[in-house]
């Protein structure tokens, strides 16, 4: 039981430190401005009508409507895609989980020596 406890203390200060990292406090704020933008809601709002557009063209084999509905979510994909608020939003997701993934490799290296450690052990 001490064992778990300490395991939990240890899980929640790493928490603590992801959370006050500067990497991740720029991706949560660059994902709020991203859910705020008024123009992103719009184009995205775009981007699905024009879905729903192309499948329902597609269904009542309107094939000249159903081809302008899939260049309007090219379109629209490709200016949602070029936004800057957009682009650096991914750019700090990428760089987000690149720490997460080199955390957790950390994390799996030692908890594999350990292990190792503890089997060298008990063999002796």
């Amino acid at each position: 039981m001490r064992v778990e406890t300490s395991i939990q203390l240890e899980v929640d200060k790493l928490i603590e430190l992801l959370t006050t990292h500067e990497t991740i406090l720029r991706y949560k704020e660059l994902e709020k401005k991203v859910k705020k933008s008024p123009y992103l809601k719009q184009q995205t709002e775009a981007l699905k009508q024009a879905q729903k557009d192309a499948v329902n063209f597609a269904h009542y084999g309107k094939k000249e409507a159903e081809k302008e509905a899939i260049r309007r979510i090219e379109t629209l994909t490709q200016e949602i895609d070029t936004h800057p608020l957009v682009v650096a939003y991914r750019a700090q997701l990428v760089q987000a989980n690149e720490l997460l993934q080199h955390l957790t490799q950390l994390i799996q290296t030692e908890i594999n020596h350990y292990i190792e450690e503890e089997d060298n052990a008990s063999k002796d």
